[in-house]
Order: structure tokens, then C-alpha cells, then sequence
């Protein structure tokens, strides 16, 4: 296990982002992670890519060692991936975001002046698709009301596949279940409550996906919001492939990025 540098940024708003940089190489990876997750999420990423990239994870507002802000919006999201990656001393920087930080680093690209690409991870497989409103309010009221319900009942069929280790399942039990539901709600809420396609469509670096198959992904849907989009699937992985598949995801990210 490689030992990183833990740094702290500050994000627009004055918020504090704890940002961990190890590696060395021209390229910089900095891996964004999802909704109530952390910079641990990429720790085999870490190990594995070090050797030849700067490697740089952070915990977005909110979540592990960063400072939470009142009220968590896209935009801040954005800004705590603009900070971070000013911070790298690297040629060009690669975003990769997981899950609802497929949005953030789609939205933080065009203000990061040396991103060279921007790679999904599970995420954004339709963006002609929107959940309805009155959808998203259930299913922020579910979590306010009953974390519990919605972590061991409701979300396992839209977030493990049948493989789905059960020792990563557990360990996302775990995490989740750590933070109240009030809060788990408002952290997630700006991913459906505001709008990152404009940013989509205004993107024209090359935008590469690692999708697990549990669900399908759009392609046709998403080259009409992006400029430049290509689709890799891991056949028989869910939502977390950096988790449950870590040598195969990391075998798919080290293919699609620049040399």
C-alpha cells in the first residue's frame, strides 16, 4: 500500500476539501467518488496506477475528511473538483467521477484548463432521461425518513449485481448507515434537483464510460449531449466496479487513458 500526502484545499465558497496525492507522472488522475463515499473508494486504484500517474482522490464537501457546507449544490460540487485539481503539479489532468460525481466532474471540466479527459464511472447512462419530481421528493423523503428501509431494502436491486461481493455490500451497509438521513438526502438532492447537461453539451474533451451492465447505458441518448463519448462495459459488475472488480475496472481505466 502506497502512503499518499493528505492536503487540504479550499473550495470557492471557503470550504475545506481534504485532497490525498501520491504517484508521480505527467497525468494526473483525480478520482471523485459518489454519494456518501470517500477517497478509500479508490484506494486499489491508487496502488495499481501510482507507478506512472499522479494520483489524487478527494472527499467531496460533505463526506470523509472534508468540512460539510450548509447547503451542498452542484455548483459547489464542481468547485471542490476545480480546487482540487488546481492544486496537482501535472502536465494534464484526467477527472474521474463515480456515480453522482459524473455530473461534478462533467460540470467542473470546462474550468479546469488542463483536462484531457473526463471518464464516468457507473453513471450518466441517459441523459435524455430525468426522474420526475415528484419522484425525487419520495425518494429524498424515503431517506430522510428511513436510511435504514432504503439502504438494506430499496436501493440493493438498482446497486448490486447478483457477483456483487457481499463483502462490499456490507461495507457500503456500513458507510451509508453512518450518516443520518437528513444529511445522506442533502448531499445527494443536487444531482436531481438541478441541471448538468447544459454542461454536457458543452463539453469537447473525450468522455469515456466504465459501466457495470446492471443497467443499460444509452450510448445513441448520450452522444446527442456529448461531443465525444465512448462506452466500456464490465459484463456481470454493478454499480461499484472500482469495489467489487477492482484488477478488472482498473485494467478498463488504464486502457482508455492517455499514454
Amino acid at each position: 500500500m502506497l502512503t499518499a500526502m493528505d492536503h487540504d484545499v479550499t473550495s470557492a465558497d471557503g470550504t475545506r476539501i481534504h485532497l490525498e496525492v501520491s504517484g508521480r507522472g505527467p497525468t494526473a488522475l483525480l478520482f471523485v467518488h459518489g454519494w456518501l463515499g470517500s477517497a478509500r473508494w479508490w484506494d486499489a486504484q491508487r496502488d495499481a496506477l501510482a507507478d506512472a500517474y499522479t494520483i489524487a482522490a478527494i472527499d467531496l464537501a460533505g463526506h470523509g475528511a472534508s468540512a460539510a457546507r450548509a447547503q451542498p449544490t452542484l455548483a459547489g460540487y464542481a468547485d471542490d473538483v476545480v480546487a482540487a485539481a488546481a492544486r496537482l503539479d501535472a502536465e494534464r489532468v484526467v477527472l474521474i467521477g463515480h456515480s453522482m460525481a459524473g455530473a461534478y466532474v462533467v460540470a467542473a471540466a470546462e474550468r479546469v484548463p488542463r483536462a484531457a479527459m473526463v471518464v464516468l464511472v457507473d453513471t450518466l447512462k441517459n441523459l435524455d432521461q430525468a426522474m420526475a419530481p415528484a419522484e425525487v421528493e419520495g425518494m429524498l423523503d424515503l431517506y430522510r425518513r428511513d436510511l435504514r428501509t432504503a439502504v438494506e431494502q430499496v436501493l440493493p436491486r438498482y446497486l448490486y449485481a447478483p457477483t456483487t461481493p457481499p463483502a462490499v455490500i456490507e461495507r457500503l451497509r456500513q458507510e451509508f448507515m453512518a450518516v443520518p438521513g437528513d444529511v445522506a438526502a442533502a448531499l445527494v438532492a443536487p444531482l436531481y434537483r438541478e441541471d448538468y447537461r447544459a454542461a454536457a453539451r458543452r463539453l469537447r474533451l473525450p468522455v469515456h464510460a466504465i459501466n457495470g451492465d446492471l443497467h443499460p447505458t444509452d450510448v445513441a441518448a448520450n452522444r446527442r449531449w456529448f461531443a465525444d463519448y465512448h462506452l466500456h462495459t464490465l459484463p456481470g459488475v454493478g454499480h461499484y466496479p472500482m469495489l467489487e472488480r477492482p484488477a478488472e475496472f482498473t485494467a478498463a481505466l488504464r486502457a482508455v487513458l492517455p499514454a
